[in-house]
């Protein structure tokens, strides 16, 4: 057996303490994984793995292993980079992890008009609201929002993303005298977004400056904005959500802007992808292409 193809399995397996999960990872079988392993055991002639009916976990020498598996895992990968950087037309495989609703709203739909720019690329796309470990799932670059952690991937600022107060044209006639004012949401039912670090405060800019902080409340939180953008729609109470989300709503008369003297936080919009020493021509050509089509407040 070839040790060296054995790495990349047992660097998922080890950071993934497990043969199912590191199975999902690479997109193979678990019996597949388990049977390379034993391979690679038995080809060293040590054992790398305890084995338990829940969990795996690396023996001493699986330790002094996997230091120098990554380290090779890693030396492949800056190796392949370093070619694919020269390409004159990006190929292979972009493996790319986008947030649930900016996803289906904003990128997928450009996605045919990259690949028919690209012909030779194949795309990979995972929309998932979870922050998932690129490096570790073997994700090409991703797109996040909002504050982002400290970690070692690159990042690069796409756009800004602003908000608007929505109401549908039945609630505000129902409701218009406690909708003149921000501080009125108070006492108002407001649909919360579960997934907002400050989901329960709406936060204010007048445009002379002063910032209301407003503690608001309501019966429904949902971690969708299409399904909250659909409530509001449907005259449940009031909403913050994304202008990219509601832009169409406000236009055909479903959806009222409320407050529009005052100013919301925005977030930005991020592409983040692992810390390489060569930049490979297909990310580079995605991230070109976004910042081209979406780098815009």
């Amino acid at each position: 057996m070839d040790t060296f193809n054995a790495i990349p399995i047992f660097v998922a397996v080890a950071e993934s303490s497990g043969f199912s999960s590191a199975a999902q990872i690479l997109g193979v079988s678990k019996s597949a994984v388990s049977k390379r392993i034993t391979q690679l055991e038995q080809q060293l002639g040590v054992r790398l793995l305890h084995r338990t009916t829940r969990k795996l976990s690396l023996t001493e020498a699986g330790e002094r292993y996997y230091q120098y598996a990554v380290q090779a895992k890693r030396a492949a990968q800056q190796a392949e980079d370093a070619v694919g950087e020269m390409q004159g037309e990006p190929k292979g495989l972009l493996k790319i992890q986008l947030p649930m609703t900016i996803g289906q709203i904003l990128i997928a739909p450009l996605i045919p008009l990259f690949l028919k720019r690209h012909p030779h690329l194949l795309i990979d796309l995972n929309l998932d609201d979870n922050n998932i470990n690129l490096v570790e799932q073997g994700y090409d670059l991703a797109i996040r929002t909002g504050e982002l952690p400290d970690s070692n991937l690159i990042v690069r600022r796409i756009s800004s993303l602003h908000s608007s107060v929505c109401v549908s044209p039945v609630f505000y006639q129902d409701n218009k005298k406690y909708l003149q004012d921000p501080n009125q949401l108070v006492d108002i039912n407001c649909i919360i977004y579960s997934y907002s670090s400050n989901a329960d405060v709406w936060q204010f800019h007048s445009i002379q400056g002063e910032e209301y902080k407003v503690k608001v409340a309501g019966n429904y939180r949902v971690n969708n904005s299409i399904a909250l953008r659909d409530a509001v729609i449907a005259g449940s109470g009031v909403g913050r959500l994304p202008n990219f989300i509601v832009k169409q709503s406000i236009e055909n008369g479903e959806l009222i802007p409320l407050f529009e003297n005052y100013q919301m936080p925005y977030k930005n919009l991020y592409a983040v992808y692992p810390e390489r020493n060569y930049l490979p021509a297909k990310v580079r050509a995605f991230l070109d292409f976004i910042v081209e089509n979406l780098g815009a407040d």
